[in-house]
């Protein structure tokens, strides 16, 4: 069969097209990417994800990770464990370590089945997440109404988190877009909005840069964690409650930061030429 075969996977509904160009190359334009990543035009994603061989000894494969707009991001959690989830299956082994952009990323299955991916080191400096001029990333001062003053944290990729009574009164469709492309985030960033549950809980929304609204992040839920303990409004483990279900976040002491949870495959199938 012509075109390229792809899988269609999910973590907690935040939802990808993987191919595998380990053996035959596939780089794919900006247009491309959007076209496949298009729910009505295309297959339908929230991000396009390229298994790629790595130059790395210590990794198994390389992730390239495109946003539905085309845009190339250095970090994605949910897609991290679905990639490590079909590389445990080559490999039959529980731990896998994956490249992308933003590191060396290792991954173990639990015996519960979910998935934990060490997603690297919190980045706290303002130079780091980054922004266009030097703030206090633990108090920004930035606002939008009835958003304000986040705290800004690098997990692969820019994040902003908003802390409000009620994550799910926000207006995000309308705020996201703004706040993303503030001038303060050169590089825009996510948008979350986070209520507290309790001292080990979270309802997080967000929205992701080049994206939209999805239904899961897992770096976005990685930055919550970690904005939170900052505040000292929760300890530095927490379950985060998304629109799609919980991930389970731990910023452990080296300031690295571990995600929990599961990883679905959907279906198989293949790219019509027309669309490469």
């Amino acid at each position: 069969m012509s075109g390229r075969s792809f899988v269609k996977m999910h973590g907690l509904g935040n939802d990808f097209v993987v191919i595998d160009a380990r053996e035959k190359a596939f780089t794919p334009t900006e247009d491309q990417s959007r076209l496949i990543a298009d729910r009505r035009f295309g297959i339908g994603c929230d991000q396009f994800i390229i298994i790629e061989k790595s130059q790395n000894p210590d990794a198994n494969a390389f992730m390239r990770i495109k946003n539905a707009d085309g845009s190339e991001v250095g970090a994605c959690g949910n897609a991290t464990r679905c990639i490590a989830s079909i590389l445990m299956d080559e490999t039959e082994q529980d731990t896998v370590t994956v490249e992308t952009l933003a590191g060396l990323l290792h991954v173990s299955k639990e015996e519960s089945g979910l998935i934990t991916a060490n997603m690297g080191p919190a980045l706290l400096n303002w130079k780091d997440i980054p922004l266009s001029e030097e703030r206090d990333t633990l108090n920004t001062g930035i606002k939008l109404p009835p958003l304000r003053n986040p705290v800004c944290v690098n997990m692969g990729n820019p994040h902003a988190v908003f802390f409000v009574e009620d994550a799910d009164a926000i207006e995000l469709e309308a705020l996201g877009p703004r706040l993303e492309h503030h001038p303060l985030f050169p590089e825009q960033a996510n948008i979350s909005v986070a209520s507290l549950i309790g001292d080990d809980h979270i309802r997080l929304r967000v929205f992701e840069r080049g994206v939209g609204i999805t239904s899961a992040c897992g770096s976005g839920a990685c930055a919550a964690a970690v904005a939170a303990a900052r505040r000292g409004l929760t300890d530095k483990k927490v379950q985060v409650d998304l629109d799609g279900g919980p991930l389970f976040i731990r910023w452990q002491e080296d300031n690295t930061v571990l995600m929990t949870g599961p990883v679905s495959k959907v279906f198989e199938g293949h790219i019509a030429p027309e669309l490469l």
